[in-house]
């Protein structure tokens, strides 16, 4: 596995722990300010400002429990300044046994001044 490859998996894991620990606004750093959110049901999310404030909102729902993305796989360019991360995701809720969401995403990750950070993100529902 790549340093880069490394480092994607890295902070894709952090912000798993962020997201469980429902701390939008430590998200903050882990985004590009224009970053592109595209939903699982389609909705368009535009900017660093408005992703943090869905997750704030998801948070603010008592039953909430976390979104789990697991990384399948990371490619990265020959520059090593992009890369595509592909996996499987699922939102939790308390005192659910069964995920109430599930699917597929891809997010494009940029590095920006030695940092890996989130370019746009693309989720899937299919269940």
């Amino acid at each position: 596995m790549s340093p880069a490859e490394s480092a994607v998996r890295a902070r894709r894991k952090l912000t798993n722990k962020l997201i469980a620990a429902h701390e939008a606004q430590r998200l903050r750093p882990f985004m590009t300010a224009e970053v592109t959110l595209i939903a699982g049901d389609g909705g368009v999310i535009l900017g660093a400002e408005a992703v943090i404030e869905a997750f704030a909102a998801q948070f603010a729902d008592p039953s909430f429990d976390t979104f789990e993305r697991t990384t399948e796989t990371v490619e990265v360019d020959a520059a090593g300044a992009r890369a595509a991360e592909r996996g499987a995701w699922r939102a939790l809720h308390r005192g659910e046994a069964a995920p109430r969401s599930a699917g597929a995403y891809l997010a494009v990750w940029r590095k920006i001044t030695g940092q890996w950070v989130i370019e746009s993100e693309l989720y899937v529902t299919l269940t």
